[in-house]
């Protein structure tokens, strides 16, 4: 079970490594392709001075930060389980490793297909590596199990069965930020409303795993992916708050430390309001994928 772990693990660090690696591919073209009018005004820009170009770079960015923070809290607690024995530290790990190998792996293609798209036509020649990073990242989502399978693992091994007691808590841990997040509102508004929608979902899962398996079952990778963007949530929101503490003693590279917290405001504004939607997904949408016979799925 430890092996599984560590192999999970290690693919989902494939997908952060890809998606890292495509992000500075298209950072650095975007930086010296010329193409395009300034909106505001002006003669010919790099591409990354278009609004539509800023917000791939910054999709991909944030997300593999987020990604890669999140990674990095479950191989911490990896180690602390192995070297203490502590149960919740395990507990823990078991409840994120579907999730670090599912998101990491599904967001790390995504990451490596708007690298194309920020590259244009240029994307698809070879000699940009551009596409490379897409092929490449394609197969994460199926070794050592799919994401179907990571989801199914998830509900039903990792919250079903123990009542949801392990997310529960870690539901919990996240809550503590929020009296934190003052000067954040976008951040603490978007944290709380996704932690209001796992929570949802939990309940949901554990009320339901046993009379309505295939229900619970039809919404496992959504839930994932909530789960997911709100841990990614909660990673982009610690690091916030230390560039903030840092910032205000005036010591440290300032330019970094503001990036770093436009990042994270980025993430919620962008990636972590998709929860409310997931969770709607997760507990309303079974019915319609259940819904038709084996014979009515004819081509389109």
């Amino acid at each position: 079970f430890i092996m599984m772990n560590a192999a999970r693990f290690s693919v989902g660090l494939e997908g952060v490594a890809i998606a890292e690696r495509a992000f500075q591919r298209a950072l650095a073209y975007a930086k010296e392709r010329l193409q395009g009018r300034d909106l505001a005004g002006g003669g010919t820009v790099p591409i990354i001075r278009h609004p539509d170009v800023r917000r791939m770079l910054m999709l991909m960015k944030s997300q593999t930060e987020a990604m890669r923070a999140l990674a990095y809290v479950v191989a911490a607690a990896m180690d602390f389980a192995a070297k203490t024995g502590d149960k919740k530290h395990q507990a823990f790990v078991d409840l994120m490793i579907p999730v670090v190998k599912g998101w990491s792996s599904e967001t790390g293609f995504d990451v490596a297909s708007l690298g194309v798209q920020v590259h244009g036509g240029m994307g698809f020649i070879e000699e940009t590596g551009a596409a490379q990073h897409l092929r490449d990242a394609r197969i994460t989502t199926i070794y050592e199990g799919t994401t179907g399978i990571q989801a199914g693992d998830l509900v039903g091994r990792k919250i079903a069965r123990e009542g949801g007691a392990t997310a529960k808590a870690w539901i919990a841990e996240v809550k503590k930020l929020d009296a934190q997040l003052t000067n954040f509102p976008s951040i603490r508004q978007n944290l709380a409303a996704g932690v209001q929608a796992v929570s949802d979902c939990v309940d949901f899962i554990v009320a339901n795993s046993g009379k309505d398996v295939k229900g619970v079952f039809a919404g496992a990778v959504p839930f994932l992916k909530l789960m997911a963007i709100v841990a990614g949530g909660w990673q982009m929101a610690r690091p916030a708050l230390v560039c903030e503490r840092i910032l205000g003693t005036r010591k440290g590279d300032a330019s970094f430390l503001e990036a770093k917290i436009v990042t994270a405001r980025f993430y919620a504004e962008q990636v972590l309001v998709q929860a409310p939607a997931l969770r709607d997904t997760v507990i309303k949408g079974a019915g319609s994928v259940m819904a038709l016979s084996d014979e009515q799925f004819l081509a389109a």
